[in-house]
This record gives C-alpha cells, structure tokens and sequence, in this order.
C-alpha cells in the first residue's frame, strides 16, 4: 500500500515537474529571437543561456541592451534580479540536503521555477525528484530553443511585433503571483511594481530594475519599526 503511495507521488511530482519545465523551456525561443534582434550573436546568445541560465535575468540584459542602455548598468541590472536566486538556494540547501559533490551542479538549476516545484512538495525525497526533473528538462529545452530562436531570428522579423519579448517576465509574474499569499509580500511586489515603472522613464535602462529592488529592504524596515512601536505601545500599557 505504502509503495503504491509512493508510486503515485512520483507521478504527480513528474507530470508537474515536466509540465513547468516544456512549458518554460519552450520560451528559450523568445529569448534567442529577442537577443539576437538587441544585436548579439549566436555564441553571445547561448553562452549566457548556457552559463547564466536565469530566463529574466538574461532578458533583463538583453532587453536594456537593445534600449540603448549601457553594458555594464545592463550586466548591473541583470545581476541583481539574479541575486534572488542565492536565497532560493539558502531555502533548497536545507530541504534538499544534497551531497556537498552535487551541490554545486545543482546550484546552477536553483531558478523560479525549480525552486516553486522543490517547495510544493510534502517531503524531501518528492522535493529532490521535483527539483532534478524540473532543472533537467528546463535546461536542455531552453537551451535548445534558445539557439532555434538565435538562428532563425531573421525569419522572424521584428519582435515587438510577435510580443516575443513579453514571454519570459509573463512566466515568471505567473509562478510568483500564487506565492504572494502574506500582505507583506503582496505590498513588496507592489512597491516593486511602483518604483520600476515610475523611474523608468527617467532613468537609463537596467537602472530601474536595480531601483525596485530596493522594495523588499523597505518594506521589511517599515514592518520592523511597526512590530517595534507595538511591542513599546504594549510595555508603556504594562
């Protein structure tokens, strides 16, 4: 009974597992066509999918690199939207707790997307099998659709046109918006939303990026100081 269980789990985290990582890994294309219309070429365009392997990261760069924006603040920019995966892979090093030879082939998978299929499971063996398929079907399959994409990129004409590079942050706001379930993560999101849009006509492309990141540090800091004039408001009234 307890191997037909487990069995069925398996199934469950599989068919979840595959079904995010074709459906994300088929957006490489739009990546590929969308970096090779910002000017780079085919080598450029897969070495980042090969190597930095964030989906909005290296939209972020490419995207503030056809805007005219300068490569270091566009690198900048990029950088620090990646930043966030450093503390996915805090979080996966306690559930996963894989074998410190792994660990460094799969911090490279530590992306959206594994990190949201890794935590939805009820256990760790479920978590790991979650996180390997997800990262293993997403890598080959962005990475393939990626060089598609970069190769035929002058088939496709203008991509503004085919709204090919909305594709990418369109998936990632679909896997973060169910996880905003507490009011301060909702506001985070909220500000974040605020400060990128309202600076982005002012400032130089990636920059803004950089800006909105400043949310998440202001939000906590008002919440800290609110906890804080409770906790006094309760020891006066002691």
């Amino acid at each position: 009974m307890a191997g037909q269980d487990s069995a069925g789990q398996d199934s469950a985290v599989l068919r979840d597992a595959l079904g995010v990582g074709v459906a994300v890994g088929l957006s490489g294309f739009a990546f590929g066509v969308t970096a090779a219309g910002s000017g780079l070429s085919v080598l450029q365009i897969c070495a980042l999918s090969l190597l930095v392997f964030t989906g909005a990261s290296q939209f972020a760069l490419v995207g503030a690199i056809a805007a005219g924006g300068n490569p270091l603040t566009a690198a900048a920019g990029a950088f620090f939207l990646g930043v966030r995966n450093a503390f996915y892979g805090l979080r996966l090093s306690q559930l996963l707790a894989l074998p410190r030879a792994l660990r460094p082939l799969a911090a490279h998978w530590v992306i959206d997307e594994t990190t949201a299929v890794a935590l939805a499971q009820p256990n760790r063996r479920a978590a790991r099998l979650g996180f390997t398929v997800t990262g293993l079907t997403l890598y080959v399959l962005w990475n393939l659709t990626t060089f598609l994409g970069a190769a035929g990129a002058e088939a496709i004409g203008d991509t503004r046109a085919w709204g090919l590079n909305a594709a990418s942050p369109a998936v990632f706001l679909a896997l973060l918006a169910p996880m905003l379930r507490s009011t301060t993560e909702r506001v985070t999101a909220g500000l974040a939303v605020v400060l990128g849009l309202g600076f982005l006509p002012v400032l130089p492309a990636g920059v803004p990026v950089l800006v909105a990141a400043l949310a998440a540090p202001a939000v906590l800091w008002l919440k800290g100081r609110r906890i804080g004039d409770r906790e006094r408001t309760k020891g006066e009234d002691r």
